[in-house]
């Protein structure tokens, strides 16, 4: 089918409707948090570990232990945050970045108060804001996460120093890009899904894919070469690698993963490595005391957590919304935003053969100048990202990899560009009337 064909049909199809009030991202759908919670047929033994295992996700951590409130150690030297439910908080914990619009907990980035903690002597980025989001910053030069903040001055870090990046510079010769926090619930799913499972999604409906100009390939592991997936840029094979990099990138924690102290200049390094590891000196010890989860480290109990968590729970149900889930379909968005795919046998209870809807392909695609960052990771190049899975995308605040924008429309628009695989979907959307387009973002909404 050629492309003409495609948006003829479109057109044929869009005539009986009539434009309206112009459009408006409804914004984050309020009422309960449709997720944050095990999977639920989970037996006994496993929803306890899965409860155990979110505790230990809210860990706070400090330096060493000391700090009033916290309940973890290894901070550091240089930290973008101090517990992972800091950034994975909307709009439940595991979700994506906190913030004031948030109808189920309004707080100001919680970055900026972290900033100055415990005496910690650091000045807040320009790019980090009340209003806006949790943030990481990479540096294009050089590909790399550059902790925002550093324990100098710190009460439980007596005598380091070490400055923070030179931000302001970076920022006026062009060097700096952001990333958000991807959320986490559901991951088990994806985590278990067959490489056979993702290739024949993507090799799905090539004609329709052809006509729209998408493509598509995987990021794989160079190890054994089978296919990574999660990550903006799906960089990351498991959930284990994807929480041992994110507790050392993050929060500075070195971990059985990632064993060496980043910016471990001298007079900045005051535990033994690695700072989190499995309980083997003394497995009674704690308030889990003798548990699975009390003697594995911080992070299989964070690969754990997302491991069996419920996916978001949708509330598609009113015309507007069916009607959008339909134009969905129509203009091209499931395309790369796929509804469905299938896990494989788990063993995790009722968590084997089950059909979820992630609404994504878990591929790599080009997406333009509008969107490149600059940074390749993996197979994924400079304007490569892993197609977003928009499961959830109801509740969530900020939107796009580096968290622009807050207005769903914009997010939809900046797909667009000469060199985006995703350019004649936001031409078919831009085909809409105004009536239509409120579906479909209402769609988008109940999701």
């Amino acid at each position: 089918m050629t492309l003409f064909k495609v948006f003829a049909i479109l057109a044929v199809a869009l005539s009986f409707r009539i434009a309206v009030n112009g459009q408006t991202d409804p914004g984050p759908r309020g009422g309960a948090a449709g997720a944050g919670l095990g999977y639920p047929t989970l037996n006994t033994y496993e929803t306890y570990y899965f409860t155990q295992a979110l505790a230990r996700f809210q860990e706070i951590d400090s330096v060493s232990g000391t700090e009033p409130g916290t309940n973890g150690s290894g901070l550091g030297p240089t930290f973008n945050g101090n517990s992972c439910a800091m950034c994975h908080a909307q709009p439940a914990v595991g979700g994506s970045s906190p913030g004031l619009a948030s109808p189920q907990n309004s707080v100001p980035n919680p970055q900026l108060a972290l900033a100055t903690e415990y005496h910690a002597t650091n000045t807040v980025p320009s790019f980090i804001t009340a209003s806006g989001p949790v943030r990481e910053a990479r540096f294009i030069s050089d590909g790399g996460v550059h902790g925002l903040f550093t324990i100098e001055g710190r009460i439980d870090a007596p005598g380091c120093v070490l400055s923070q990046p030179a931000f302001a510079q970076q920022l006026q010769n062009h060097n700096v890009i952001f990333r958000i926090p991807t959320p986490v619930f559901g991951l088990g799913l994806v985590e278990n899904t067959p490489d056979t499972v993702l290739q024949a999604n993507l090799a799905a409906n090539p004609h329709l894919k052809a006509a729209f100009g998408i493509g598509g390939s995987f990021n794989t592991s160079g190890n054994d070469g089978t296919i990574t997936r999660f990550g903006w840029k799906a960089q990351n094979k498991s959930l284990l690698m994807f929480a041992g990099e994110a507790y050392n990138v993050e929060m500075g924690v070195s971990n059985e993963l990632f064993p060496n102290e980043r910016s471990a200049v001298a007079g900045c390094v005051f535990n033994s490595t690695p700072e989190d590891a499995t309980n083997i000196t003394d497995p009674t010890s704690g308030s889990n005391t003798g548990t699975a989860s009390g003697m594995s480290s911080d992070i299989v109990n964070f690969a754990a957590f997302m491991r069996m968590s419920a996916p978001p729970a949708a509330t598609t149900s009113t015309p507007s919304q069916l009607n959008g889930q339909a134009l969905f379909n129509l203009v091209g968005c499931a395309l790369c935003h796929s509804p469905a795919l299938t896990s494989a046998a788990s063993i995790y209870t009722g968590m084997g053969g089950v059909t979820y809807q992630p609404f994504s392909d878990f591929a790599i695609h080009h997406m333009g100048s509008n969107l490149a960052d600059g940074i390749t990771q993996g197979l994924a190049g400079p304007d490569q990202f892993r197609t977003a899975p928009l499961w959830g995308v109801g509740q969530r605040l900020f939107f796009l990899h580096d968290g622009r924008t807050s207005d769903l429309l914009q997010a939809i628009l900046a797909h667009g560009g000469s060199n985006s695989e995703a350019q004649r979907v936001v031409e078919a959307f831009q085909l809409l009337n105004k009536s239509q387009k409120q579906d479909l973002l209402n769609f988008l909404r109940s999701l």
